[in-house]
């Protein structure tokens, strides 16, 4: 099959789709730390699903990868470590700014690394973009960019006007100062996924050979470069399991602790303990605190939790496929992408009523700002039928 630019448009919206829907079910989880459901949920988006998938889909997969160059493996793989810094903190970009503010951010600095910072290091962007489809794309990346920005000072405006209860009512543990900074830090490093997407093209190259539908073949790529982001999260997700002694709470051990009429859990929670919660077990005190076991829904908390890594790993699933229909120009890609998610995350953010009272500038800017999104995704789009159509001249 041909390369097909409308149908490659089509599979980044659905991989933004899943990208700005993952984080929902995360929302149903109660009565876990942070680092409990974030590192469960990552088992499934970086080890069980690119495998299943790619064991289903792609011939020979273990000769594949092991035919490969130790330099490809090891580079696909440390690019996989340092998107895991971004992805790791992504999460964390969530519980201080929410899903508005924190995306915008975040996939700006991405869209703008990760589609450029590769065709610059391997030599290849002048070429790109002396050509008539090149410079369309580039103004659909301008509006692209320009979309992301009206969205973060969209999410600026509606913070400006909630007052702090509001704030952390929508979104639990507001943090503009430190939200920003992680933010920032994590589009950055968040786009080192493409780089190792780029450093990964010999191992599709060779799934082709093997005899794997091209549609496929960037399944392999996958594989690699989330082990290197499971490694990242695995590395700090222990950490504060050690640190907050919170690794019982995939047992149903999580402990509520009442200091001064207040509750907080032994970690980081995503939520608060819900007063209404029946007692199990005795009331022991102990050091001044009483302390009382809750329920945990354990069985929820495991499939919301798998649901949202599996989530997670279908926008790479449908990426790597709309990337093989974009031509040569597809590094465009991966703005489309960033482009799909913020679409998807904004509307989710309207769903789930971070905008519900908001004053109508605010809600004004959103708009705004996904109808030049959508319009980006439309001149990209085009940008590469036309390098089909002109042959890249």
């Amino acid at each position: 099959m041909g390369a097909n630019p409308i149908l490659g448009v089509l599979f980044h919206w659905l991989g933004g789709f899943a990208s700005g829907s993952f984080y929902v079910p995360f929302k149903a989880v109660r009565k876990w730390s942070w680092e409990v459901y974030w590192l469960l949920g990552g088992v499934f988006s970086w080890l069980i699903a690119p495998w299943v998938l790619g064991f289903i889909l792609v011939p020979h997969l273990t000769q594949v990868l092991g035919q490969q160059p130790f330099g490809v493996l090891a580079w696909t793989f440390f690019w996989g470590m340092m998107w895991g810094f971004g992805g790791l903190t992504y999460g964390l970009t969530m519980r201080y700014l929410g899903m508005s503010l924190g995306t915008g951010i975040i996939l700006g600095l991405t869209a703008l690394f990760g589609t450029y910072v590769p065709p610059i290091f391997d030599g290849t962007i002048g070429t790109k973009l002396h050509t008539i489809p090149g410079q369309v794309i580039l103004i659909g990346s301008v509006f692209a960019l320009l979309g992301i920005a009206i969205t973060a000072a969209a999410g600026l405006s509606k913070e400006r006007e909630m007052d702090e209860e509001q704030k952390r009512k929508a979104i639990q543990e507001f943090n503009l100062r430190k939200g920003i900074l992680v933010a920032i830090f994590s589009g950055v490093m968040s786009s080192c996924f493409a780089f190792g997407l780029d450093s990964a093209v010999p191992i599709s190259a060779t799934a082709l050979h093997f005899g794997t539908d091209p549609i496929w073949t960037g399944l392999p790529k996958i594989i690699v470069i989330t082990a290197g982001g499971f490694v990242t999260n695995l590395v700090w997700c222990s950490y504060l399991l050690m640190k907050n002694r919170t690794f019982g709470e995939y047992f149903g051990r999580a402990q509520a602790a009442e200091e001064n009429g207040g509750s907080k859990w032994a970690g980081s929670a995503v939520a608060a303990l819900d007063p209404g919660d029946p007692p199990v077990g005795d009331i022991a005190a102990e050091g001044g605190l009483n302390s009382r076991r809750t329920r945990v829904p354990l069985f929820w908390n495991y499939l919301f939790s798998a649901v949202a890594g599996t989530t997670w790993y279908f926008q790479f699933f449908f990426y790597t496929m709309g990337e093989t229909q974009m031509g040569k120009y597809r590094f465009s890609s991966w703005t489309l992408h960033m482009a799909s998610i913020i679409i998807f995350g904004s509307l989710w953010g309207i769903f789930l009523k971070e905008w519900k009272n908001t004053s109508a500038l605010s809600k004004f800017l959103l708009g705004v700002a996904l109808l030049t999104l959508v319009v980006s995704t439309i001149i990209i789009g085009y940008g590469n039928l036309l390098g089909l159509q002109l042959g890249g001249h």
